[in-house]
């Protein structure tokens, strides 16, 4: 079975395929076992045996344009989200409200006592749909759809299939200049009122200028960007930060800090990302203490949901973004979703509940029909 990457950079006209035809792609215990590698990465929020970091060896590389909508094959179906149990051939619970409610209060109690800053709770829902559905179509209409996103579809036979859009940059580095983000803060657009209904090309920014957000949601981004700047002062050199500003990734807006820094030494990438992985943006504060209680008592198996993906040091240029906005595709007919929101001492259980419906939509508009 071949091994693939399909993945198109925000604002692109055309895709990457990346496939490897011989062997299996590499499996890393850590993220430090990527210094001085290239290929094409997909790396779990929690390494394990069971889900190592994995290395793609192209041996095969192509552009392509991403075609027009029009010209675009997915199927026509209706998706409806599984009412128990989970989707064939995915592990873990479905992580029903009951179950969510439960990992909600557990995650609270460490806030109020004061042992949490900030922690990241996820979730997951099975989707079924009447007819098989392409997934390569599903990959096309998603640049289509978000074309500010990073958008990848990756299948090994260690992983599986994953279809992702995401916002949310964790490395970039090209010419010896390193990039990342501080993503945090999350509200769902009101599309009528903010104007949305104009071009993807439409100015972002200037569209959102009229939001207001709440205390709890500048200060959970302050957190994640205050945690990138103590890392990137350790490790990288001449860093500026930028922002934060609102920033819109599909149905939803964040609030987003820019960081530029000096990375003369690309070959030692694995260990920057061994220490910035995974941000508070996906786990929490104190890093150590939230990233041992979300494995040890989180309900949803994360697998390769809040890690990373893609190319590494391909080309002399590397594009890594975190695994947010995705699904597992099981097979054609068989997806689970996946999301997550950073919880304070003062968040709403409905309103985080919410926010992942809201961010859960993001791959449920690739599907035609309704979406229950």
């Amino acid at each position: 079975m071949a091994s693939f990457a399909y993945y198109r950079l925000p604002y692109a006209d055309r895709y990457t395929v990346m496939v490897q035809t011989e062997g299996e792609p590499e499996r890393l215990a850590s993220c430090t076992g990527l210094n001085g590698r290239n290929g094409f990465v997909l790396a779990p929020f929690s390494v394990s045996s069971g889900c190592p970091v994995l290395l793609i060896h192209p041996d095969r590389v192509e552009e392509r344009a991403v075609p027009e909508e029009e010209h675009i094959r997915t199927g026509h179906c209706t998706a409806s989200r599984q009412a128990g149990g989970s989707a064939s051939g995915v592990s873990g619970m479905d992580s029903d409200k009951a179950v969510y409610s439960k990992d909600f209060e557990s995650c609270r109690s460490m806030l109020v006592s004061g042992e949490f800053s900030k922690i990241v709770l996820a979730r997951s829902a099975g989707v079924e749909t009447v007819d098989e559905m392409d997934a390569e179509g599903l990959f096309l209409r998603a640049c289509r759809m978000y074309p500010r996103m990073f958008v990848v579809l990756v299948s090994t036979p260690q992983s599986g299939m994953w279809l992702a859009a995401t916002p949310e940059i964790l490395l970039e580095s090209s010419c010896g200049t390193g990039r990342t983000v501080a993503l945090a803060g999350t509200m769902k657009l009101d599309e009528s009122q903010l104007g949305f209904d104009n071009p993807p090309s439409a100015s972002v920014d200037d569209a959102a200028s009229g939001i207001f957000w709440s205390t709890k949601n500048i200060k959970e981004q302050r957190y994640v960007a205050t945690y990138i700047s103590d890392v990137l002062k350790r490790f990288a050199g001449a860093c500026r930060e930028e922002g934060p500003r609102t920033v819109r990734a599909g149905n939803i807006v964040h609030l987003r800090s820019d960081f530029t820094f000096e990375l003369a030494d690309t070959s030692r990438i694995g260990s920057l990302l061994d220490i910035l992985h995974p941000t508070p943006a996906v786990c929490g504060l104190p890093k150590t203490e939230t990233y041992r209680h979300i494995v040890d008592h989180e309900h949803t198996d994360r697998r390769y949901y809040s890690g990373f993906m893609g190319p590494l040091c391909h080309d002399g240029a590397t594009h890594l973004y975190v695994s947010l906005r995705c699904m597992q595709i099981v097979d054609g007919r068989h997806y689970r979703l996946y999301a997550g929101g950073g919880l304070l001492k003062d968040s709403v259980e409905e309103q985080e509940w919410c926010e992942t419906e809201a961010k859960m939509e993001t791959m449920l508009r690739l599907f035609d029909g309704s979406c229950l």
